[in-house]
């Protein structure tokens, strides 16, 4: 059921004194753009009447007609709390729809709802909860991000060690006046490191969700003097930053993956999914693990996925099933970072799954009872235990080998992803880093 409708929106304009409306969307790298329009613009806005030019937002082509409409979605209407009391400022998430009134097949909503409707037609409900990971650095003297920290907190501390408490008390105070379920926050490992954990909700709720928790959580540094990234690995001694992708599905209200009788008491549609994921894993990382810096994360001894593989019992697993069941078992995939696209991580996932459903895909190896992360890659290999890949380039190799991304996003998007990532990896490729010099320039 809507949980507002135009005139509701109209009244509390009016009533909270709104004057400033952001027409919010999310661009196919995953950044979040707007356009800014005043109160006395809003019934154009309700009407689906406003425009802009998506050829000057970077990751969105020209097509043949570069003027696109905004579609604001009236449940993502909010009020920001950091604003100003007088003359405040709202928003709108927004779909965007080519200048003929049809879904612009470039918008990444419209991909995630493509993907939740397919779920849909087999009589299934997506829901899903992330577990984002972020990095609270110090700021220099002109306010401009540093990766400096005095702290030395570690898993769950409190102040006055966890220098960042205050800030993230405040972040999730500012989540629950905008409508959020916080279900926890703490310290995470690596100093500086905090996790804030939201409740599980339908697919395009949670991406909508994060897409907003990451504003909330970078305005909401700013007032402390901190720089909040989510940068996937931001110091090579630290922990990088993962965002764990807690997946179920329910039908006729029932969680499917649960069966008291089954292995694990895990369903057969459990293991179809979560063979469907290990089966697309690859292909699907270059969305789920978007920047070079990614695979930075991805490496043995930092808590972060290595090997393909599944485990009820091992942490450090690609695949975990937490243990719980009935209602809340769910299928936790550990090796998407923070940095991805929402949209697009999340649908990739489902139909990734549903794949598995749909063609009965078991997993291809026995579950993982010990420590992946720290065998060797000959006792891997041994064990016939494949590994993700270890760089944005071997991601787009992998990308373009599974058909599942470009029948998913559909193939001039899939193009243009593709030849973003080729070309960041070609300028990255290209640097001359300051280890490079360290190592040679004196010895060669």
């Amino acid at each position: 059921m809507a949980k507002y409708t135009k005139q509701d929106i109209i009244d509390l304009v009016a009533e909270e004194d709104v004057e400033f409306i952001r027409l919010q969307f999310t661009d196919i790298e995953g950044n979040f753009k707007n356009v800014a329009i005043t109160a006395g613009q809003l019934e154009k806005a309700l009407g689906n009447d406003c425009m802009f030019d998506c050829s000057l937002v970077e990751g969105m082509l020209p097509t043949d007609n570069a003027d696109m409409y905004l579609y604001p979605d009236l449940d993502t209407f909010t009020i920001f709390p950091w604003r100003p009391q007088q003359g405040k400022v709202a928003r709108f998430i927004c779909d965007v729809y080519r200048a003929d009134r049809t879904p612009f097949e470039g918008d990444c909503r419209y991909i995630l709802k493509k993907a939740i409707q397919r779920a849909a037609d087999m009589g299934y409900t997506f829901e899903v909860g992330p577990e984002c990971e972020f990095f609270l650095f110090n700021a220099d003297e002109n306010g401009r991000p540093t990766t400096n920290t005095d702290e030395q907190a570690g898993f769950f501390d409190m102040g006055p060690l966890d220098n960042g408490e205050n800030a993230r008390r405040d972040i999730v105070l500012t989540l629950e006046d905008m409508g959020f379920d916080v279900e926890a926050s703490h310290h995470e490992k690596a100093p500086s490191q905090h996790e804030v954990d939201f409740r599980y909700d339908e697919a395009l709720v949670t991406a909508d969700n994060i897409m907003t928790f990451k504003l909330a959580v970078k305005t909401i540094a700013k007032r402390y003097g901190l720089h909040a990234t989510f940068m996937p690995k931001p110091r090579k001694e630290f922990c990088g930053s993962g965002m764990h992708i807690n997946m179920s599905l329910t039908k006729n209200g029932k969680n499917v993956f649960h069966d008291p009788d089954g292995k694990n008491k895990l369903s057969r549609e459990a293991y179809y999914f979560m063979g469907g994921l290990l089966k697309h894993v690859k292909g699907i990382c270059a969305v789920t693990n978007p920047l070079v810096n990614s695979y930075k994360r991805l490496k043995p001894g930092f808590e972060a996925p290595v090997y393909i593989a599944w485990s009820t019992v091992g942490a450090n697993s690609l695949i975990r099933i937490p243990n719980i069941r009935g209602k809340h078992t769910r299928i936790e995939l550990r090796s998407p970072d923070p940095s991805a696209n929402p949209y697009l991580a999340i649908a990739s996932c489902l139909v990734a799954g549903l794949d598995g459903i749909q063609n009965k895909i078991e997993p291809q190896m026995e579950e993982v009872r010990d420590n992946i992360n720290f065998i060797s890659e000959e006792e891997a290999k041994k064990r016939g235990i494949e590994k993700l890949p270890t760089d944005l380039l071997q991601a787009c190799d992998e990308m373009k080998k599974d058909p599942l991304l470009r029948e998913l996003i559909g193939e001039r998007v899939f193009g243009q992803l593709y030849d973003s990532k080729i070309a960041a990896w070609k300028e990255y490729d290209a640097q001359v880093t300051a280890w490079e010099i360290a190592s040679y320039l004196y010895k060669i």
